[in-house]
């Protein structure tokens, strides 16, 4: 908001005021590192390790719950709390796939389910070959990470070069505004404002394009979220 006040101040514009407001509270999170589609594609990693970990244990003649304890102690980082979590509702004596569920709902992942679900049918039905099955799974993790990892890449390009379509736009109406004010006379009349709204709008309307067209859609959870529908899959016996 004072950025704001101090653009408007600056060239008496009140439309540069707006648009330097919505511009100071938007572009850092459209423009800047994608913090979060990082830390997806950690956990997702942390996954895939999780589960050849679990693989590897059971192929040690572990049973399922033996394998979970076993592994929750030395989880990757990127899923140490929920795997916390996952061991103490085990060792405090709760059902093994109601624990899974409760861990599915903690990492609130689709890859996570596709995971969690194969646990709970083993542990609820004593499905066998699960070692292989997890070995497969974690394959097919792996190169979920790996798609996602080229994605990103290239949407970094694509920020790196609105970035600089960014900086060098409010580069130069900057040094015109210091240097040659009298350049940006137009922009003092009403209809100057009013082209300088419409360019504005237009820079909006491309970076929430640029913002819309860089979002994956995620899988279809295969794991309810909703507490009364774990509740009724515990009581079923069955995977909601």
């Amino acid at each position: 908001m004072t950025v704001g006040v101090v653009a408007g101040a600056l060239t008496r514009w009140p439309v540069a005021a707006v648009l330097t407001t919505v511009a100071v509270l938007t572009l850092p999170g459209l423009l800047g590192p994608d913090r979060a589609a990082a830390r997806r594609t950690e956990r997702m990693e942390a996954l895939a390790a999780w589960t050849e970990m679990l693989r590897d244990t059971l192929s040690a003649a572990a049973g399922l719950e033996q394998a979970v304890l076993a592994t929750a102690d030395i989880a990757p980082a990127a899923l140490e709390r929920e795997m916390r979590k996952l061991a103490s509702a085990t060792r405090s004596g709760h059902p093994l796939p109601a624990a899974l569920r409760a861990f599915a709902a903690d990492v609130d992942d689709p890859l996570a389910d596709v995971v969690v679900a194969a646990l709970v049918m083993a542990a609820e039905q004593q499905a066998s070959q699960l070692a292989p099955l997890l070995g497969e799974l974690a394959e097919s993790v792996r190169e979920q990470v790996a798609m996602r990892q080229r994605i990103d890449a290239g949407r970094a390009s694509v920020r790196t070069g609105v970035r600089v379509t960014v900086i060098v736009t409010l580069g130069m109406t900057l040094g015109l505004v210091v240097l040659n004010r009298p350049y940006l006379d137009p922009f003092d009349t009403w209809t100057g404002q009013a082209v300088l709204a419409v360019v504005g709008a237009l820079f909006a309307i491309s970076f929430t394009y640029l913002s819309a067209i860089g979002r994956i859609d995620e899988p279809v959870r295969l794991i309810s979220t909703d507490p009364a529908g774990r509740a009724s899959a515990a009581e079923t016996g069955g995977i909601s």
